[in-house]
């Protein structure tokens, strides 16, 4: 049950950041950096995307980790240093 939500978490997220590529309000990399953080406690190829876009943009990669930081204690198996490690 709890991988089932984790997975959904990271989904919702993913598609949430895709709208918000397009809708001017929402931050759509930043959640989808969250979707994909999410994801990567279950799957390799998210683990390995996140990993090149922290190298690739090390400022997105700090606005993560401050939310994260601040929720992660919401998000089960998701710690605030998890994603590229």
């Amino acid at each position: 049950m709890k991988r089932i939500l984790i997975e959904i978490a990271g989904w919702f997220f993913v598609v949430l950041g895709t709208i918000g590529l397009f809708v001017p309000v929402l931050q759509g990399i930043l959640f989808l950096l969250i979707g994909l953080t999410i994801l990567s406690t279950q799957h390799d190829w998210a683990r390995r995307w996140i990993i090149r876009l922290r190298n690739r943009f090390p400022r997105i990669d700090r606005q993560l980790q401050r939310v994260l930081g601040k929720h992660a204690r919401h998000i089960p198996g998701v710690n605030s240093g998890a994603a590229g490690e």
